[in-house]
């Protein structure tokens, strides 16, 4: 999937690093009925992310491991929920182009095919995650 963003693509990156930022695009209320209990990353090659929400009293604990950080362009990680999907064959790939004006951000999720019923979920969910994004970059004046 893409999207468009009237921001510099070191802006969009810089949001998908940022703890304090994840937890303002990614999770939270903007996008479902859930609290955030804890957003915590290490923004290098080989290191994790843990975003920590809570849904009707179950915490959700969303994991992975980043595999490719090159600044602005690219970003590339695996994806989880652990104790439930933590397959590092999920992986997530962002790739972030400048445009006139601002940038377009390319993401593709592959999945391991015994998930394949979460394809169109998966989908539904980073598209609003991305348009969330926006939202919250224009709300902070990141234009």
């Amino acid at each position: 999937m893409t999207h468009i963003y009237p921001f510099q693509r070191e802006t969009v990156f810089n949001a998908w690093l940022d703890p304090g930022k994840v937890g303002k695009w990614m999770f939270g209320p903007p996008l479902r009925e859930e609290t955030i209990v804890r957003m915590g990353l290490e923004a290098r090659v080989g290191g994790h992310f843990s975003f920590v929400v809570n849904r009707e009293g179950k915490d959700f604990d969303h994991v992975g491991e980043y595999l490719e950080i090159e600044s602005p362009q690219l970003l590339a990680f695996t994806w989880g929920i652990k104790g439930m999907s933590e397959d590092p064959e999920s992986r997530v790939r962002v790739e972030i182009v400048p445009t006139t004006g601002g940038c377009e951000l390319s993401l593709q999720h592959q999945i391991p095919a015994e998930w394949a019923e979460f394809v169109n979920r998966t989908k539904e969910g980073w598209t609003k995650m991305l348009a969330s994004l926006e939202k919250t970059l224009a709300r902070e004046g990141k234009a």
